[in-house]
């Protein structure tokens, strides 16, 4: 990515978009080859399968403002519900019919009252909900994890990160990612963004003081 490239992507909601679609193209070729068993694997995400997120993630991308609203009222502001709801009507009858769901929204810019940059951590945050436990490894571009990674550490929208990393200084050592003080947190971007959003399964890649600290706030919601 070029320095006028990563400018355009600092301005709000500008070049975000084609970073989102690689990354869900990437999963997609990831998944295409996944035997039907694995498909059933859990996930990060607790009590969801590897299938169950990918819908989650093919919901999040066929759901603009006013439909997200609507679903909201009808589950009486219960979003846990509906998530779920939402989930159910994108999974389809067999894993090759998820995928294929997820496939058609690849390109999709549709998605519900969030910032665009939220859309992108959300791929990458559920793609290694599905990757880590099938042991897929993504290369990820080191500005691409930063990006996210600077918006998780400031936000509590959707899921809660700036809360969980009060306290503790984070420092990414494959990148220029740095934030807060107190109590050291190290290791790599990716493992940093995923312990901020709650993912204990990356604590074991991080190094400092500040880990154990991190380790006990991991199930906070």
């Amino acid at each position: 990515m070029t320095g006028s490239e990563l400018a355009a992507d600092r301005s709000p909601g500008t070049g975000v978009w084609p970073l989102i679609r690689t990354e869900r193209a990437a999963l997609v070729a990831d998944l295409a080859d996944l035997p039907d068993d694995q498909w059933s694997a859990p996930s990060l995400c607790t009590g969801l399968t590897v299938r169950e997120v990918l819908a989650h993630l093919t919901a999040g991308a066929s759901l603009n403002a006013v439909r997200w609203l609507a679903g909201v009222i009808r589950c009486r502001f219960d979003f846990d519900k509906q998530v779920a709801m939402r989930l159910a009507e994108q999974l389809g009858a067999t894993p090759a019919e998820t995928l294929e769901r997820f496939r058609r929204v690849v390109p999709s810019k549709t998605k519900p009252p969030l910032p665009a940059v939220a859309m992108l951590g959300e791929t990458i945050v559920h793609a290694e909900d599905i990757r880590r436990p099938l042991h897929i490894r993504r290369d990820y571009p080191t500005e691409v994890l930063t990006r996210v990674a600077e918006y998780y550490q400031g936000s509590n929208l959707v899921v809660l990160a700036k809360g969980r990393i009060g306290g503790l200084r984070l420092v990414a050592n494959d990148g220029p990612f740095e934030t807060g003080s107190g109590a050291l947190v190290s290791g790599s971007t990716l493992a940093l963004t995923m312990a901020m959003t709650g993912r204990a399964a990356y604590l074991d890649d991080l190094d400092g003081d500040g880990v154990e600290r991190l380790r006990e706030r991991c199930g906070m919601t």
